[in-house]
């Protein structure tokens, strides 16, 4: 299973790769408004068509080490993908302050944990209706972004946050319990299989609405919290994912740790972006 715990390391490597290109892609259009024009400008960037493919790649990654690693253990991986953005900000010249390198050093040493108390095997085949309501989950967490779209209220950004971590989670439950066939074409007809595409569409334009209507330290947090603690519970009790005995605490804490980790380098990442404010 040591090809698994691979897979998952490019996942990471590739999701935060591809935010750092398609990042570039806007900086230089300028799309920093939020207005639908502005889509037109981001198109024209190959830096940001670059990083979308490197973040179609990352999740490739992510369904094969599915496969063969419990979904607690690869969503921590790939929540902590913000944290290989944030190494590679660094590279190019963003500094990073001292705790959020803290940060950076609790989320390994959380996956360290994980890596040490998952037990690897292959994920559960659900039943034909509980696939198809995989897919048809798609459904509620569009209806979240039509609720939430026309308010302003404090509650808007974290609803869809919210969201946007459930479609990431069946995301990952549809990853981690997805048949493959011996032919290709018997999968065109496979709930699980469109349940993926669906889901994460739907959950990267709640992400990006949520981003519209407040920070992204909070919209992150909420979107990472979500995503991992409910697919990983999902997968704990129903999906016959396991942890070596005797390391369930050592699960715990490097779930926590993890978790804390990713979201303190989005934090101090956000802040060391932010342009100096001038003094007088």
């Amino acid at each position: 299973m040591i090809l698994g715990y691979v897979f998952a390391v490019l996942a990471a490597v590739a999701s935060g790769s591809g935010s750092i290109l398609a990042s570039i892609g806007i900086r230089r259009a300028g799309a920093y408004a939020g207005r639908s024009r502005d889509l037109i400008g981001v198109g024209r960037q190959p830096f940001y068509w670059l990083g979308l493919g490197v973040d179609v790649l990352g999740f490739l990654f992510a369904a094969a080490a599915l496969h063969r690693l419990p979904l607690f253990l690869v969503q921590s991986v790939l929540a902590f993908s913000v944290g290989v953005t944030a190494i590679i900000s660094a590279l190019l010249g963003t500094r990073l302050a001292g705790a959020g390198w803290g940060s950076l050093g609790l989320g390994a040493l959380g996956l360290v944990l994980l890596g040490i108390s998952a037990d690897p095997g292959p994920g559960k085949v659900l039943d034909t209706g509980w696939r198809w309501a995989l897919a048809a989950m798609v459904v509620p967490v569009l209806a979240i972004a039509v609720y939430a779209r026309r308010r302003t209220g404090f509650w808007a950004a974290p609803m869809l946050a919210f969201g946007a971590g459930l479609g990431y989670s069946f995301v990952g439950i549809a990853a981690r319990t997805l048949h493959i066939p011996d032919s290709i074409w018997p999968i065109l007809f496979e709930p699980t299989a469109w349940a993926i595409p669906l889901n994460g569409i739907a959950a990267a334009v709640l992400f990006a609405m949520a981003l519209q209507k407040s920070g992204a330290t909070a919209v992150t947090a909420i979107m990472f919290t979500t995503n991992s603690a409910l697919s990983s519970l999902i997968g704990l009790v129903y999906l016959e994912d396991g942890v070596r005995a005797g390391f369930e605490g050592a699960a715990v804490a490097g779930f926590v740790f993890a978790i804390a980790g990713a979201i303190g380098a989005a934090h101090y990442a956000a802040i060391a972006r932010q342009p100096a404010k001038a003094t007088t």
